[in-house]
């Protein structure tokens, strides 16, 4: 049975999203302050966190941004905020997903589902690695190095990198990824594509201005160049 934190002060919501994951096999731990919640993530050690962004004590995105480098589960971020610079901030600061409050329970039981889906353990796959000059990407560790140097990259970073570089040479269209990534169809306005490219350029030591490596095909899509991994 999954485990959730679901860190929300709004006790009415909380108690309804509880007995709604729970009706549906998972296991659910609510924190209503931010403060606590570092610390219940450490002592519970659960599969996956949603974070309200306007919390009491330390906010959502706070914690997103803390909690990223050592939480290797999903992170949901589910907000009445709709603005896009949260949005971003959210994906930016390593959030998988990011829901609009009020949502209809079984779109976002089936969120959690893609969510989980995606880090479930890789057992009767052989090991597959894709390699370009100094780039190395490992499936089965799911582990990217450049150079010697290892790169952190979120559970959805991982899955859009290793995408593209499948394709290497080939434009890949941005509802293609989406579909991929998020198991859904795009609706033409979702960013999430768009800013984990811009994270996974910073990361890689693309240039971010005019990047070499991951490139954009205007009204295409984005592009991975094959021979653009040694050093620049």
């Amino acid at each position: 049975m999954p485990q959730i934190l679901l860190a929300e002060d709004d006790s009415r919501l909380a108690k309804l999203v509880k007995s709604y994951l729970e009706a549906n096999d998972f296991q659910v731990d609510v924190e209503d302050n931010g403060n606590r919640v570092a610390e219940q993530v450490r002592n519970q050690k659960p599969d996956m966190l949603i974070l309200d962004i306007m919390l009491p004590g330390k906010d959502g995105l706070t914690l997103c941004q803390e909690l990223r480098p050592e939480f290797k589960g999903p992170i949901l971020m589910l907000t009445a905020r709709n603005e896009d610079a949260d949005q971003i901030l959210g994906l930016e600061f390593g959030a998988d997903d990011y829901v609009i409050k009020p949502v209809e329970p079984r779109i976002l039981l089936a969120r959690i589902r893609a969510l989980l889906r995606r880090v479930e353990p890789r057992t009767a796959q052989p090991r597959q690695t894709l390699e370009f000059g100094r780039l190395r990407i490992d499936d089965a560790s799911r582990s990217v190095h450049l150079g010697e140097t290892p790169i952190n990259l979120s559970s959805h970073e991982f899955d859009l990198l290793w995408l593209l570089a499948q394709r290497a040479g080939e434009v890949v269209k941005r509802d293609v990824l989406f579909q991929e990534l998020h198991g859904r169809p795009y609706d033409g306005l979702d960013r999430t594509i768009d800013v984990r490219v811009s994270q996974l350029r910073k990361k890689l030591g693309d240039n971010t201005d005019n990047p070499q490596r991951i490139k954009t095909v205007w009204g295409r899509g984005y592009l991975f160049i094959a021979d653009a991994w040694g050093d620049f």
